[in-house]
């Protein structure tokens, strides 16, 4: 609960060529206002000077984005090929992603998938937030999808909440808070799809939890510690356990690493003997490739 610093930055992995860091809440990762002088950027410089790197305008290559508000794992790139090679997981939809929120009142589903397409909100004094398809102003909204998993229900100050996982299976703005806010249950804290009501906690609830990127170069996967424990916030108090996170992020990491092992398996079959194979057994196997590679897709997150 203590503030960002210049100098508390948590390190969750490092190597030659990434570090992931547990972002702080309410931190940017990086800003050109001169008045702004506390960012990921500038913990990043404090902490490792001989990393950063001159030929980047921030010094460091962030490989993907979180909210202000939001914390938990956060990849950088510490070279151009390692960047490169992190890109290409992305784009591919290899990396998988998980978060942890607090939401206000019980959820009743114990998992549930959220399908609110997604687009710009233009409306006057709004159009720094995102809306759903049908809400007025909502412009150019795109299929969206996140799989919410019940964790605990209990209460926040009192009120009832809920503690969430979080799988955002496409990558809009700000994705997880409309869906949360649109399904009834806003993210707590969030002040600003609460319509600027929800501003009594002491930040947005919402915390990247687990991060897995199967680069070329190495495996990048990381938990960062979930903030959302009674010992550490007391107003949280947790009154019903529905599904255990531990064995849900397995379940996650199995079903993503057994569909990446048989798109693996399906791609050596077709390279070896695809073309001494009759052509009806030769569509069979691309149809059965390309059903594992949606399944794949399903489970991969931007």
């Amino acid at each position: 609960m203590e503030p960002g610093s210049i100098d508390n930055l948590s390190i969750l992995y490092q190597s030659s060529d990434f570090i992931v860091v547990n972002k702080h809440w309410d931190v940017r990762i990086d800003s050109k206002m001169w008045y702004e002088k506390l960012t990921l950027q500038s913990q990043l410089k404090y902490r490792f000077p001989e990393l950063a790197d001159p030929d980047t305008y921030y010094g460091f290559r962030f490989c993907h984005q979180l909210d202000f508000s939001t914390s938990g794992a956060l990849c950088v790139a510490l070279n151009k090929a390692a960047a490169g090679s992190a890109y290409k997981c992305f784009k591919e939809r290899l990396v998988t992603k998980a978060y942890l929120a607090l939401v206000r009142g019980h959820v009743s589903e114990s998992r549930m998938t959220i399908h609110y397409a997604i687009g710009k909100n233009t409306t006057e004094g709004m159009t720094h937030m995102m809306c759903i398809e049908g809400t007025e102003g909502c412009e150019n909204p795109k299929p969206s999808q996140s799989e919410l998993i019940v964790l605990e229900r209990g209460s926040y100050s009192g009120d009832p909440v809920t503690k969430v996982l979080l799988q955002p299976l496409t990558g809009r703005t700000h994705q997880l808070r409309v869906h949360c806010s649109a399904a009834g249950h806003p993210i707590v804290g969030d002040f600003t799809y609460s319509l600027k009501k929800d501003s009594s906690p002491y930040r947005m609830m919402l915390h990247a939890y687990y991060l897995r990127i199967p680069t070329s170069k190495e495996l990048i996967e990381v938990s960062a510690p979930d903030p959302f424990l009674t010992s550490l916030d007391s107003n949280w108090v947790p009154h019903q356990v529905v599904h255990r996170l531990e064995e849900m992020i397995q379940e996650l990491k199995d079903k993503t690493v057994w569909a990446e092992d048989e798109a693996r398996k399906q791609e050596t079959l077709l390279h070896s003997g695809g073309a001494e194979m009759p052509r009806k057994a030769m569509s069979l196997e691309t149809e059965e490739r390309a059903k594992r590679e949606q399944w794949l897709m399903e489970w991969a997150l931007e």
